[in-house]
């Protein structure tokens, strides 16, 4: 019907074939000739109305030719008394034309309304396809996550591996926005230039409440000086919806050259590139000075290919993994890890034993009841050591400890 109304208003239809019938009899059995043109009907021809002017030499061969009018073409007086040709005169039936358009759209409209593509939670769309941006007087990156069903554990709360693979994804993402990514695993390129990698040596993750299956958490990271030789980096994750605070990290890292794998001192031209992005403020998590203290008995690891980063170690939070496998099964399962101190060492690499130590080191003595600390100890299988830790368990379902309302402001 479209097809029809769109093609009636370029082509009129003004005659139907029986009458064209009878006018084809009054031509002489169906042809007439004008001027030596003969037109003949035809099927495909009788819904149309062709109308022309022809004008024939007053002689041919020296016979002298006598125009008659033919019904249907209009003679030479009717010619000049037409209004003349013109280019608006000559366009379709406008109105035609748009409700056939009209036509069109409404039903593609219904069709896509049809689909029902629209989510149903308006969550889902927080930055899908972005890498976060930079806020607070470009000094702190902010990044969205929603918790998938594969980073959840047995109790549908996401587990501290997800967390930490959030916390490092918005770090390499902040060096990206800053505009210091350069060639490296988050090394800016001068340090590209002088083989230096960023490499972690303590972190401190306390955790107030583990966000579930489908919630979106917001990642905050900020940068600051760390001594004269290192650079402290803080997190704080909180709930998108309400702002609840549910987890707080501050971590210290230094630079190593990757190909003599030694530390270095910090270069002027590096230190120029990332002291603009510091923020002077204090750490989200109050240091812990407790010392750590090195354990015996063992569980052995082996490190996989896929454990690895680009730098050629194993990844820091695949450590967190190891370690917490040898924490006895009765604490895992009545309990939940609330806080978390790890000292980085050594790094390992593909070819590398590890041997994982846990030591249940406190009950209750947190000042709250049920809680319970553990010793842990990820070392070499001929003894040299790769990461201590400690750990702090709350009963499941406990309330959290702990509050921080915002990202702090920068100190004066």
């Amino acid at each position: 019907m479209v097809a029809t109304a769109a093609t009636s208003s370029f082509f009129p239809i003004t005659s139907s074939p029986d009458s064209i019938d009878s006018k084809n009899k009054k031509l002489g059995n169906g042809s007439t000739n004008l001027g030596g043109i003969k037109l003949k009907p035809s099927a495909s021809s009788g819904s149309l109305q062709v109308k022309a002017n022809a004008q024939a030499p007053p002689k041919i061969n020296g016979t002298t030719v006598v125009m008659t009018p033919v019904e249907g073409f209009p003679s030479e007086d009717a010619a000049s008394s037409l209004p003349p040709r013109t280019f608006i005169n000559q366009l379709p039936d406008w109105s035609m034309l748009l409700a056939a358009m009209t036509t069109i759209f409404l039903a593609a409209e219904k069709q896509w309304m049809m689909l029902d593509w629209k989510p149903k939670r308006p969550d889902m769309l927080i930055d899908p396809f972005g890498i976060g941006r930079i806020v607070q007087d470009g000094l702190v990156f902010r990044q969205n996550f929603s918790i998938r069903s594969y980073e959840i554990g047995a109790d549908r709360t996401a587990s501290i591996e997800t967390l930490m693979n959030h916390l490092q994804e918005t770090a390499i993402n902040h060096c990206k926005s800053a505009g210091l990514l350069g060639d490296g695993f988050g090394a800016t390129p001068g340090m590209c230039r002088k083989n230096l990698i960023w490499v972690v040596t303590r972190m401190q993750v306390v955790v107030d409440r583990y966000p579930t299956w489908g919630d979106v958490v917001q990642v905050d990271t900020w940068v600051s000086a760390s001594g004269k030789n290192g650079m402290r980096r803080d997190w704080l994750v909180s709930n998108s919806k309400t702002g609840e605070i549910l987890t707080r990290a501050s971590s210290v890292w230094v630079m190593m050259n990757k190909l003599t794998r030694r530390l270095s001192k910090i270069p002027e031209e590096v230190r120029g590139e990332i002291e603009p992005h510091f923020m002077n403020s204090d750490p989200v998590v109050a240091e812990d000075n407790r010392k750590l203290v090195k354990l015996d008995d063992s569980t052995a690891q082996y490190p996989r290919w896929s454990d690895l980063d680009v730098n050629q170690h194993v990844n820091n939070v695949k450590y967190v993994g190891w370690i917490l496998e040898s924490t006895p099964l009765g604490i895992v399962e009545s309990h939940e890890l609330c806080s978390m101190t790890l000292e980085y060492r050594r790094e390992c690499g593909r070819d590398s034993v590890l041997q994982s130590l846990t030591a249940v080191s406190g009950v209750g003595n947190l000042g709250n009841m049920g809680e319970i600390e553990c010793q842990h100890l990820l070392q070499l299988e001929e003894g040299s050591e790769i990461v201590r830790g400690r750990t702090q368990w709350r009963p499941k379902n406990a309330k959290s400890f702990g509050k921080m309302d915002q990202v702090p402001a920068q100190s004066a």
